[in-house]
């Protein structure tokens, strides 16, 4: 498996480094000590969280194709509670 260093994942997403370190928070990556690293998959889903479709134009109506190993579900949410609020 491949690991990259802040300098080499900024340069395979194209971002700044700086970009990188102030959302490490949030993104996918390895820490050992204080040596952060990125896989080859943690650097696909960072891209992917920040993949953004069209809202309008010709290319809204195109299905988007599903991740691989997506779960065919995750676009449901629970539903509301159905208890009461009186009191």
């Amino acid at each position: 498996m491949t690991r990259h260093t802040y300098p080499e994942a900024a340069e395979i997403l194209r971002v700044e480094e700086s970009w990188l370190r102030r959302h490490i928070k949030r993104l996918p990556h390895s820490k050992k000590g204080r040596v952060v690293t990125f896989s080859d998959a943690d650097l696909d889903r960072i891209d992917a969280l920040f993949h953004h479709e069209p809202t309008a134009g010709p290319l809204v109506s195109v299905p988007m194709p599903r991740p691989i190993g997506a779960n065919p579900m995750s676009h449901l949410v629970p539903l509301p509670s159905r208890r009461s609020t009186r009191a």
